[in-house]
């Protein structure tokens, strides 16, 4: 072979030979390949994100979620009064060891589903963190007025937290003025609202039962300084429990925003929704009101009742007869 040809060989065997070398110089010593570039990414992927729980602060007390929303509905007739109506109960369910209660001013925990928080605390974001929702309360007080803003779920979920799970639902005031397009909370509560003829006055009230929780610190008869409604289907004495009326002998029924023609103007009554309990009262119109320690404990002890503290037998009955 001629030195020409030779040479030539020996640069082709060289060529050959690189590609070789590059890989192995490549190949650690236990054999293996080096991952590609996408492989490498994902597995220095950083970890999902800790979601965060904070241990229940009152174990063993009754929780209670007041929404005291009016946003909807006649705000100033109603501001002051919700807001010392919320703060009253929080107050009196921690000084009597009977509960704890979140006030809220919206809807976000009437749901069934998980609650997140917002940006970071969102459940996509860095530092998820999860809310309360209705599994963790035993009753719910509305103090509310107009139709709300309540999903389709939201609205099941509220029922079936009474009606299926048991638990309790206190109404004051304006709780019966509150969804009235919403049929099935009507039959939840009782009754809607339809006028209140006499509006703030030196009521007269008779006490019907009173042996029911809510109604031991009246006496059989006493008056009191509120605004007064009178009631539109579905209210019916067959569905509640009324314990206590306004006394129609000392009501001025020729006025003419007067509707019922029965007499039948109740102040509170009781009933069963499926296994829940139901309370309510159209006391507490006036911030005053919240200042009467009648109205402070009957509404302390219906929440109790309808948390189930305490037990109390609802019994509809006909309007007594004089």
């Amino acid at each position: 072979m001629t030195r020409f040809g030779v040479h030539t060989l020996i640069l082709i065997l060289a060529m050959l030979a690189l590609p070789i070398a590059s890989a192995a110089a490549q190949t650690p010593v236990g054999g293996t390949a080096p991952e590609s570039p996408a492989a490498a990414q994902v597995a220095q992927k950083p970890p999902s994100p800790r979601i965060f729980h904070i241990p229940d602060p009152y174990p063993g007390w009754k929780k209670v979620l007041f929404i005291g929303d009016i946003h909807d509905g006649a705000q100033v007739a109603h501001d002051f009064s919700v807001s010392h109506a919320m703060s009253t109960i929080e107050m009196l369910g921690r000084k009597y060891h009977a509960f704890v209660t979140i006030l809220r001013s919206d809807e976000e925990l009437l749901t069934k589903q998980k609650v997140w928080g917002t940006g970071k605390y969102a459940a996509g974001g860095s530092m998820p963190f999860p809310g309360r929702n209705l599994d963790y309360f035993d009753a719910v007080v509305f103090y509310t007025n107009g139709e709300l803003q309540l999903t389709d779920e939201q609205k099941r979920a509220l029922l079936s937290f009474v009606h299926d799970d048991g638990k309790g639902f206190v109404g004051i005031h304006t709780a019966t003025a509150t969804l009235r397009d919403w049929p099935e909370y009507g039959e939840m509560i009782g009754g809607y609202f339809d006028n209140h003829p006499w509006n703030v006055f030196n009521a007269p009230v008779v006490v019907e039962q009173p042996g029911f929780p809510a109604m031991k610190p009246f006496p059989k008869h006493f008056r009191i300084t509120d605004e007064m409604y009178e009631y539109l289907t579905p209210y019916s004495r067959e569905n509640v429990d009324v314990l206590a009326r306004l006394d129609e002998k000392h009501l001025d029924l020729a006025d003419k925003n007067v509707h019922r023609t029965d007499g039948d103007f109740p102040v509170a009554w009781a009933k069963m929704y499926g296994k829940g309990r139901v309370f309510y009262s159209d006391l507490g119109h006036s911030p005053t009101s919240w200042d009467d320690p009648r109205v402070q404990q009957m509404y302390v002890q219906a929440i109790r009742w309808a948390d189930g503290s305490i037990d109390a037998a609802v019994t509809p009955h006909p309007m007594p007869l004089h």
